[in-house]
């Protein structure tokens, strides 16, 4: 039997010299989250194939055993929140698999990989968008596994949307046309691009806004997590939270039907995150509800006890770059 290899250091400890950003910031702005989700198949549909995630990512330290009175379990002072939206393609069984697959995939990397209470206190946040890029693309990975092992399912892919909020900072990563929005003093600013045929063309000046609205290849996408291609582009952003901002998340099913005027003034006028999703597929479906719908809404509050009330539900029917203000109001 081999001994045990042991390495041994002493270090001398001065307070002028211990790395205080990897002490508790008295000064931490504490934003609390009160957060709802909903998806619907829509009108026209037969199944949907969206799929959508609210979770509290928590630090926690359970105590076995102790001489000192204390709780059993304690929590960080760190808040975050993770929140998730992705829109299957591909038809039949397969677009919902793949979005299935890419939530799951997401949620194992950062149950198991993702190491933001360590890297964040740092002086580089900006790892942070590294690791949720790695997050999509190890989703890609795996859908394109599953397609390539079972024949049915071939070229299934997802778009998908996520942000990431920790404390008062929001990451956001991203993949196709679901998108993010931000709420902020009554201006809706739209955080991510649509990665679509059609919004490379107006990018490159052959089409017009206008005429993209209406154009026959408004909803081919040009980058998804799995389909026909091996490789993703994975879109990423961060900014400062302020309180009083609300995070929307949405598939194209909402923003097709639903004018960006009308959602943000939606936003402004319900103050529960449950209602503003309810009337926003509501309106969706007036409008014709041509795809299925999904949303997922987080309003940022001012609190000295952080608390998050974060909510889900699915429908009866199913399963029960640039920050540019888009509307102003």
């Amino acid at each position: 039997m081999s001994e045990p290899q042991i390495s041994t250091d002493v270090a001398v400890m001065k307070p002028q010299e211990l790395d205080s950003t990897n002490q508790p910031d008295a000064n931490l702005p504490l934003l609390a989250v009160r957060s709802f989700g909903l998806t619907h198949v829509g009108k026209v549909r037969k199944s949907n194939e969206d799929q959508f995630l609210i979770a509290t990512p928590l630090k926690a330290l359970q105590v076995e055993r102790t001489s000192i009175p204390q709780p059993r379990v304690q929590h960080s002072s760190d808040r975050s929140y993770l929140f998730l939206v992705a829109d299957g393609i591909g038809g039949n069984a397969g677009g919902e698999q793949a979005s299935a697959l890419a939530i799951d995939s997401v949620e194992t990397f950062v149950l198991e990989a993702f190491k933001w209470f360590a890297q964040f206190k740092g002086k580089e946040p900006d790892h942070v968008l590294a690791d949720f890029q790695n997050a999509l693309g190890q989703a890609n990975a795996r859908v394109l596994a599953e397609a390539a092992a079972r024949p049915g399912l071939s070229n299934m892919g997802t778009t998908l949307t996520l942000a990431y909020s920790l404390n008062d900072v929001l990451f956001v990563a991203h993949v196709g046309d679901c998108r993010c929005y931000l709420l902020r003093n009554r201006a809706l600013y739209r955080l991510t691009r649509d990665h679509t045929l059609v919004e490379e063309m107006v990018r490159h000046g052959v089409l017009s806004v206008e005429e993209a609205a209406r154009h026959q290849w408004r909803h081919m996408v040009t980058n998804a997590i799995g389909g026909a291609k091996a490789q993703i582009t994975v879109e990423v952003h961060k900014l400062q939270l302020e309180t009083g901002d609300t995070v929307l998340l949405c598939s194209d099913g909402l923003t097709e039907m639903v004018a960006e005027d009308e959602i943000a003034q939606t936003l402004q006028d319900q103050a529960d995150p449950e209602q503003a999703c309810k009337h926003l597929v509501e309106r969706a479906n007036e409008r014709g509800g041509k795809d299925n719908i999904t949303v997922v809404i987080a309003q940022f509050c001012a609190t000295s006890q952080p608390d998050v009330q974060a909510y889900s539900r699915v429908s009866l029917e199913e399963r029960s770059g640039s920050t540019i203000p888009v509307a102003t109001s």
